[in-house]
């Protein structure tokens, strides 16, 4: 008998203001090279969202504010069992040129409808393009 865990872990949408338009920055995965967000596992001596803004540092080398808004959550189903997503806002205030994983990602600026169009989740999708609605 396959033993099933539920499991939490949390992520953000790093984005900038340019030109009165907001920008999306996405990463590749590390497998496959979709185009995602930075997310992992919430670390338990971090709040979930003081945990994405680590997995953003490391995955993304991006910092940023920690004025945040919780965009929503959502579940997926995984080979070791269901996982609950939580997906913050993150206003980047720092972009590093060197960082944990640049040499195994790479990162990219997008306009909110090209992110939404490029991730390969439909829940990241839906939060990225309310991004104009919860940011101002």
């Amino acid at each position: 008998m396959k033993l099933e865990f539920n499991f939490n872990q949390s992520g953000v949408i790093p984005y900038r203001k340019k030109n009165n338009e907001i920008e999306v920055l996405l990463i590749t995965s590390l497998k496959k090279k979709n185009w995602i967000i930075p997310k992992g596992f919430i670390e338990f001596n971090l709040t979930p969202f003081e945990s994405a803004k680590k997995e953003a540092y490391e995955e993304a080398g991006v910092s940023g504010t920690n004025e945040t808004v919780e965009l929503g959550s959502f579940k997926m189903k995984k080979k070791s069992g269901l996982c609950i997503i939580k997906i913050y806002s993150m206003e980047v205030s720092e972009v590093l040129e060197d960082y944990p994983e640049k040499n195994q990602r790479k990162r990219k600026w997008f306009s909110v409808q090209e992110a939404a169009e490029n991730v390969t989740i439909p829940e990241v999708s839906k939060l990225i393009l309310g991004l104009n609605q919860k940011v101002k």
